[in-house]
Order: structure tokens, then C-alpha cells, then sequence
């Protein structure tokens, strides 16, 4: 069970870190699929640093805990995509629920769910 649970968490890491290089090298076809719109060269920039930060971290170390065996790393790309979910709870209160909304918030809960419950099964 451990393992089909680190090949999961490897696929996880492996999907953000796709996200964050399509960011990096295709920030305005990677804004699209985000609802976002690029502003001018810093609206670039920004795509280009933020969001492959935030998804190149997150994967690499979801990764790292897969590979490695280290429940410790699991933990930063679970409080990277915990914080993201929190986010978008606060969205759904703030503005209300859009019809696009709640696919991305069941993929950061299943994402989540995979890495806490590979993290759980490494403790042992």
C-alpha cells in the first residue's frame, strides 16, 4: 500500500512540476487554463516567477518525500496546497460560487489526501 501511495504522490509531484514549467515557458496558454489574464511584461513576469514557484516547489518535494521515503518533505507541498484551498474557500464566501469553481478545490483535496496519507503510511 506504501507503495502505490509514493508512485501517487510521485505522479502529483511530477503533474505540479508540468504546471510549473508550462508557466514558466508558456505563461500566457498556462494563464488561460488559470482564468488568468497576463498585464503587460510584469503581468508576464509574474506568471513566469509566481506560479513556477509555487508548483515546481510543491512537486519537488512531493518527490522528494516520494523518492526518499521522507514524510517530512510531504509536508510542504500539503501546506502549499492547503493554503491555495483555503484560499479558494474564502473565494466561494467572498464572491460566491462560479460554475468553475469547485473542480480545482477537489483536485488540491485529493492531492492533499494522497500526500497526508503517504505521509502517515512512511511514520510507520
Amino acid at each position: 500500500m506504501t507503495m502505490i501511495l509514493r508512485v501517487l504522490v510521485a505522479a502529483v509531484g511530477l503533474f505540479n512540476i508540468a504546471i510549473g514549467l508550462l508557466f514558466l515557458f508558456n505563461p500566457a496558454g498556462a494563464a488561460a487554463n488559470f482564468f488568468l489574464i497576463p498585464d503587460g511584461s510584469q503581468g508576464m513576469a509574474t506568471l513566469r516567477a509566481d506560479f513556477p514557484g509555487f508548483f515546481i516547489t510543491g512537486g519537488s518535494f512531493a518527490l522528494i518525500g516520494a523518492l526518499q521515503k521522507d514524510g517530512r518533505a510531504l509536508l510542504v507541498p500539503v501546506m502549499l496546497l492547503a493554503i491555495a484551498l483555503t484560499g479558494r474557500a474564502v473565494s466561494l464566501v467572498a464572491d460566491g460560487i462560479g460554475p468553475d469553481a469547485i473542480p480545482p478545490m477537489v483536485a488540491e483535496a485529493v492531492m492533499i489526501s494522497l500526500l497526508l496519507l503517504c505521509r502517515s503510511g512512511l511514520k510507520r
